[in-house]
């Protein structure tokens, strides 16, 4: 039948063939899925799949820390984002006056026509 030392063939032995396929953890793949659409929550399920895996040794690891990884990228450049916009407008100019302030009260406009 087989090869010698080898009664049922090459590769696994006896008739049981190979060791079944661990599950992937369901909480690293909304990890990812998560992180692509709102960051936060790719954190949060990115954590929380980490301590499933470990605790029961699911696959799954990689996109756990791919979620993770992505989240975080995302909410440190949205704050980013945040911070340069609000430096902008602090800095952006508060009228557009050239007599500036003060001098808006000078100017008088008078309803008489000249020469009438």
């Amino acid at each position: 039948m087989g090869q010698p030392g080898y009664p049922y063939g090459p590769g696994y032995p006896g008739p049981y063939g190979p060791p079944p396929r661990r599950p992937t953890n369901t909480m690293a793949i909304v990890a990812l899925v998560g992180s692509l659409i709102f960051a936060p929550l790719g954190i949060v399920f990115g954590h929380i799949s980490l301590s499933q895996i470990k605790r029961t040794g699911e696959e799954g690891r990689g996109l756990a820390i791919a979620g993770l990884a992505i989240g975080y990228v995302m909410v440190a450049a949205v704050i980013l984002f945040l911070v340069f916009a609000l430096i902008l407008i602090s800095m952006a100019p508060r009228e557009n006056n050239p007599y500036g302030p003060d001098d808006t009260a000078r100017i008088s406009y008078s309803a008489y026509a000249a020469g009438i």
